[in-house]
């Protein structure tokens, strides 16, 4: 007979807030009880053991209060049962509250455990998993604006369906639905720079994927969370949340593909940390995999990463390294080898290529491939591309005067652009 998996909920949002060990959640407690005027607030290892059990105990008042507060859900959320009962669920409660006239959610729906009032035939499972699929391939040319409010709606729609559900239906319900915040939370990151909206994401994601017990979509989510703290240059942060995806793909017996990816998203968090040796070992280790295989399949959901992907996360490192011939010869070498439904990676190819043509003293080659990416990134908007345009116009700076320059800055800051820019 199976073990109980115990209350996966906190567990996962103890994981994603960076609480590797119950230890850490209990130190976590305290100090932020302190910082909110709570004195003689503290929890033990054993107590949180308690939380993490099959039958989690309600929490004390000032406990719950900053647990909440810590780790930014309701404790129903983190999967507690009021001692008093729990309401009927309303249809409205699963669906995503709005903005007035935005479009864009407020407020998350929280992943439902099993409670089955209504049982759904095994087909809604693969009906909703073909509208994730659906979203994943649009993902690469839809403008994020577009897509966005369509995946949040899916993955409400998968939080009403979850607890409608059993086993090998609630299965795949649970893996689509945690794919969909996961493509959610890359939008809200890498699209709009939304990182403290994509950090809530991602825990949703990971909770989904701990119903579904599927320690390689838990893996894709962590490695996706750590490039939060990376990108704010928070490297003890990072490297604990990619410890935790790697040990996830241990479990996961992950293809040499994803551990590829896996070293990738490391070298890229080194690199924005100030260590680009220690990124490009990576990479190197990262080429070394993908020589050798593997024995074990790489998942359909992983279309973010393809041995040109990673020599583009080769060419923006040999870049900060100050590796230039090399740079500029292997994201010469991506551009070539990008597909063209890659726009949104070309984009970003082309920037870092002007900035390797500043870097080298060619400002006018440097502003032509800058050019080229605002163009289009007029056609469809994409956050991290616009940031390493504006990379590429910060080495300009000592041709400022210079009539390319100028004509590149009239480009960058058109009405689109700086509105856009603001915005986000």
């Amino acid at each position: 007979m199976s073990r109980p998996a115990g209350n996966i909920r906190l567990k996962a949002a103890r994981l994603a807030a960076g609480y590797r060990s119950q230890q850490a959640l209990c130190d976590a407690i305290t100090r932020q009880a302190d910082a909110m005027g709570l004195r003689g607030v503290a929890v033990s290892v054993r107590q949180v053991r308690r939380w993490e059990s099959p039958a989690p105990p309600w929490p004390q008042p000032e406990v719950a209060q900053v647990l909440t507060r810590l780790l930014g859900q309701t404790l129903e959320g983190l999967g507690f049962t009021p001692p008093w009962g729990t309401a009927t669920a309303q249809p409205g409660r699963a669906q995503q509250r709005l903005t007035a006239g935005s479009g864009f959610p407020t407020e998350l729906a929280a992943v439902p455990v099993e409670n089955v009032a209504v049982e759904q035939p095994a087909s809604v499972g693969l009906d909703f998993e073909a509208v994730t699929q659906a979203h994943r391939h649009l993902y690469w040319s839809v403008a994020p604006a577009t897509l966005y409010p369509a995946v949040l709606a899916h993955a409400g729609l998968g939080c009403a369906l979850l607890p409608q559900t059993r086993q090998g239906c609630r299965r795949g319900v649970a893996v689509a639905l945690a794919e969909s915040f996961l493509l959610a939370g890359r939008i809200e990151f890498f699209d709009m720079r939304q990182p403290e909206r994509a950090q809530d994401t991602f825990l949703r994601a990971l909770q989904a994927a701990g119903e579904a017990d599927d320690a390689l979509m838990g893996s894709a989510i962590l490695a996706h969370a750590a490039f939060i703290p990376g990108w704010s240059r928070r490297r003890e942060d990072a490297v604990e949340r990619l410890t935790a995806a790697r040990t996830y793909a241990r479990r996961g017996r992950a293809s040499g593909l994803f551990l590829a990816w896996l070293d990738a998203v490391e070298a890229e968090c080194e690199t924005l940390c100030g260590a680009p040796r220690t990124a490009l070992h990576l990479i190197g280790h990262a080429e070394d995999m993908l020589r050798a295989g593997g024995d074990h399949p790489t998942p359909v959901w992983l279309d973010w990463f393809s041995e040109t992907r990673l020599a583009a996360f080769k060419g923006n490192t040999q870049l900060k390294a100050g590796h230039l011939p090399q740079a500029r010869q292997t994201l010469q070498q991506v551009l070539e080898d990008l597909p063209p439904e890659s726009a949104k990676q070309r984009r970003v190819i082309l920037a870092d290529i002007a900035a390797v043509e500043a870097a080298v003293g060619r400002p006018e080659e440097a502003c032509r491939y800058a050019a080229l990416a605002l163009d289009q990134l007029s056609l469809t908007w994409y956050a991290t591309g616009m940031d390493r345009v504006r990379e590429a116009r910060r080495a300009l700076a000592a041709w400022r005067h210079e009539r390319c320059v100028r004509e590149l800055d009239d480009h960058l800051y058109q009405w689109g652009t700086t509105v856009s820019a603001l915005q986000r």
